[in-house]
């Protein structure tokens, strides 16, 4: 486990029988209904603002998997994976830098995931930190987040760039990209009807053990990317957090793969390409960054290794 240091960085009142009392009163209530109304018809445009419009519906696939099911096999594996940890000390605990910094950004960014998903109104959302120096990180279904070290060392990300991260993996969670994708693996393999029939019976025992065991190797398809990519920036800049940032973070990967490519790029292939498609619509999320409150406090990354 690399060494993870402990430091870092009132309205007014009226009178029975006053004529200016009324006067004000009906003025009020008449200037009340205006507003009201103004609000009703700036609702739907105030609803559709972001990225939300440019998303489509999740897969008709997810219905072939229970959600409650595979977010309770995502849980256990979660939990096995941090026991796993613990037992080799690279386990982050609660008061290192890194992880006060990773709760910190996680408690401005999942307000905002139920309009993406009802779901996660009901998630228990957990985020930690793996003492690896693998350059990678993840959100399993249910809200499960874990950050590994090295993502943050090697490349000295900032509050955007991990707020960018998290935006990210966290989409791939709300929009279903996993329950989708073993929806379809599954299908493959026996047949839809054979599927549900075994979801509908109840048989979903080894099934779903199965399942939270594919959880860490899923490769997601460019669609699945590119979504995670929209929500990802809306998340971030509605939890104020710069959503351009996502356009650096993507530099600084495709800078740390030109050697051996980072384990994070195995699963989130980048490019030029998606550069510029993420760059195409920030005009539609710096909005949502400029009105939104912005972080009282900023970390700094853990510090960079020596290379001498």
């Amino acid at each position: 486990m690399p060494t993870m240091p402990t430091t870092d960085t009132p309205t007014p009142a009226t009178h029975p029988g006053c004529c200016l009392c009324a006067l004000h009163s009906r003025r009020l209530f008449t200037g009340l209904l205006a507003a009201v109304g103004v609000a009703a018809l700036a609702a739907p445009v105030a609803a559709q603002d972001g990225l939300q419009a440019d998303v489509g519906k999740t897969s008709r696939m997810t219905r072939l998997v229970p959600a409650e099911q595979l977010e309770a096999a995502a849980a256990q594996q979660y939990q096995q994976m941090l026991r796993e940890a613990a037992a080799q000390r690279a386990l982050g605990p609660a008061d290192h830098p890194q992880v006060v910094r990773l709760r910190a950004i996680a408690q401005r960014i999942t307000p905002h995931a139920v309009p993406w998903n009802s779901r996660a109104r009901q998630w228990q959302w957990e985020v930690n930190l793996l003492g690896s120096p693998q350059v990678n990180a993840f959100c399993m279904p249910g809200g499960k987040i874990a950050f590994y070290f090295g993502i943050l060392q090697k490349l000295q990300l900032n509050d955007d760039e991990v707020a960018s991260i998290m935006g990210h993996e966290a989409a791939h969670a709300l929009r279903e990209h996993a329950r989708a994708r073993m929806a379809k693996t599954a299908a493959t393999r026996i047949g839809a009807g054979l599927l549900s029939s075994l979801f509908g019976l109840g048989g979903v025992g080894d099934a779903v053990l199965n399942m939270g065991g594919q959880l860490l190797t899923l490769r997601f398809s460019r669609e699945d990317e590119t979504e995670a990519d929209l929500v990802g920036m809306d998340l971030a800049a509605r939890a104020g957090y710069d959503p351009a940032a996502s356009v650096t973070l993507w530099q600084k990967m495709m800078a740390a793969g030109k050697g051996a490519p980072p384990e994070f790029m195995s699963t989130h292939p980048a490019g030029e390409t998606r550069i510029r498609d993420i760059q195409d619509k920030l005009p539609k999320v710096q909005p949502l960054y400029a009105r939104a409150d912005k972080p009282a406090r900023r970390f700094a990354p853990p510090a960079a290794r020596s290379t001498g």
